[in-house]
């Protein structure tokens, strides 16, 4: 194995203000993304299905059943709410992807505008935000295997066995079997990785397409009134929470180091993916409501699959196949979340943020080996033992934060490098993405105390590890004091 480290860019003053504001230049992390050891082998459609997977099934197939109750039918002006969110950090997500190509996302764009602190902030936060919603996933993804159980052969997994402490249980064994068995296909190298979401992308389409227009057959435009039975915080709320289900279209700005053609294809990725995951959610979540009063989705698991139970009849062969297109639909969301979630951290670690573990390539697959097993290990271990309301609400808030940054950092490089190349330009600039930062901090005040304490602390650990060990191991540290 061999850790790869490129440029260390130009650090930005000295003193401890200075430590903390030192700044990548973007031509050195474009160097960097040039040099890396990590395999080019996906086009313009595997990037968007990457981004798909990353996206589709989360909020669909697994929060609908919490969020409904916060918001009443009133969920489907939510979604439209948290995907316009999400359009306008898109925008920002394709201009700064097509410029800076790197396996940082926003961690790598915000450490050319807003300095190494809050660079590190970003990446901490985008920790929380991959690796918390793939443990997120995970839970969703055994509900539905339970559901699958219980329609074909009248057996379930009993809750010790399948349910964390907080819900009854003792271990979630099937979210913690599914990180592991995403490990395995990650491990085989990025080209295997990529055809198998292909192959799970085209399959939840296909589930979601099918149980709209099943559940269309029961629609009752009487369940739509009154629109805000619960006001516009419920909707507020609920958008808050169903924000969590846009997570993963930054998934293709993650693999700019495995693109062909990043500048190009990266944005397109991007934006394509978001408004096809959008279109799907809108029609998804009006034909759910349509078909069963939202008073009966408090307390569900396995959503999609209650609502053709309850209310479409017919048997059970609707809701089997809607529950194997869910299982399919969800193993896709932690495959490449958990993709995106490695990257991450190889990019940080190229940086010295993190330990030079994580940015170790294996000469065979081409795969950053040691990271993965790390990082998956630890995914199966918080699938298995929280549970998933807190683990939704917890990425939201770290996803809200890191996609304000990313419009911010747009609206900075936009006056500090005007000459750099732009594949791609937010158009409106700054206003489109300054009412993105307006969206994310709507939509941050949204979300309850207890996910902000639950924020707090997390940052707090995340400061605490910079103190001890990213500052001092930094490479624009190292390169400052060669200079000294």
């Amino acid at each position: 194995m061999k850790t790869v480290g490129g440029p260390p860019g130009v650090g930005q003053g000295s003193g401890v203000a200075g430590r903390l504001t030192r700044r990548q230049e973007v031509g050195a992390l474009v160097a960097d993304a040039a040099d890396s050891p990590l395999r080019r082998t996906m086009g313009l459609g595997q990037l968007t299905l990457l981004s798909i997977g990353a996206t589709l099934g989360t909020g669909i197939f697994v929060v609908l059943g919490e969020a409904v109750p916060e918001a009443g039918p009133a969920i489907v002006v939510s979604f439209l709410v948290a995907g316009t969110t999400a359009l306008f950090s898109a925008l920002s997500y394709a201009e700064l992807a097509g410029m800076i190509p790197g396996s940082g996302s926003s961690y790598s764009y915000t450490y050319a505008t807003l300095g190494e602190l809050v660079a590190w902030v970003c990446g901490w936060c985008l920790i929380l935000e991959y690796g918390v919603s793939v443990a997120a996933v995970a839970v969703g993804w055994g509900q539905y295997v339970n559901e699958l159980l219980d329609l074909t052969v009248g057996v379930t997994l009993p809750d010790s066995l399948s349910a964390p402490p907080g819900d009854g249980g003792l271990l979630n064994i099937p979210a913690a079997f599914i990180v592991v068995l995403s490990m395995v296909v990650l491990l085989r190298g990025a080209r295997e990785s990529a055809v198998v979401n292909t192959v799970m992308v085209a399959v939840k389409v296909v589930a979601l397409v099918m149980f709209s227009a099943v559940a269309f057959t029961a629609f009752r435009a009487g369940n739509f009134t009154p629109l805000f039975p619960l006001g516009a915080a419920g909707m507020s709320a609920g958008a808050a929470s169903l924000f969590f289900s846009y997570i993963g279209f930054d998934a293709a700005s993650t693999a700019g180091e495995e693109a062909k053609n990043p500048q190009r294809d990266l944005p397109r990725a991007i934006i394509l993916s978001l408004l096809v995951v959008t279109a799907l959610y809108v029609l998804v979540a009006v034909a759910a409501l349509g078909a069963m009063p939202w008073q009966k989705f408090e307390g569900t698991e396995a959503t999609l699959s209650q609502v053709l139970v309850q209310s479409v009849g017919g048997g059970s062969l609707w809701p089997i196949l809607l529950s194997i297109g869910a299982v399919v639909a969800t193993t896709s969301v932690v495959l490449t979340v958990q993709y995106g979630q490695i990257r991450i951290l190889f990019a940080m670690s190229r940086d010295g943020l993190a330990p030079p573990l994580f940015a170790k390539i294996h000469p065979r697959t081409g795969v950053p080996r040691a990271n993965t097993v790390i990082v998956s290990s630890f995914i199966a271990v918080l699938a298995a033992l929280v549970p998933l309301g807190a683990l939704a609400d917890a990425t939201s808030i770290g996803t809200l934060f890191a996609f304000m940054l990313v419009n911010l950092a747009v609206v900075l490089l936009r006056r500090r490098s005007p000459e750099a190349q732009r594949s791609f330009r937010v158009p409106f600039s700054p206003v489109t993405p300054l009412l993105g930062v307006g969206f994310c901090v709507y939509m941050l005040f949204s979300l309850g105390p207890d996910t902000w304490i639950a924020f707090g602390g997390w940052m707090a650990v995340g400061l605490l590890v910079y103190w001890t060990y990213g500052i001092r191991h930094s490479k624009l540290n190292q390169s400052q004091g060669s200079a000294s």
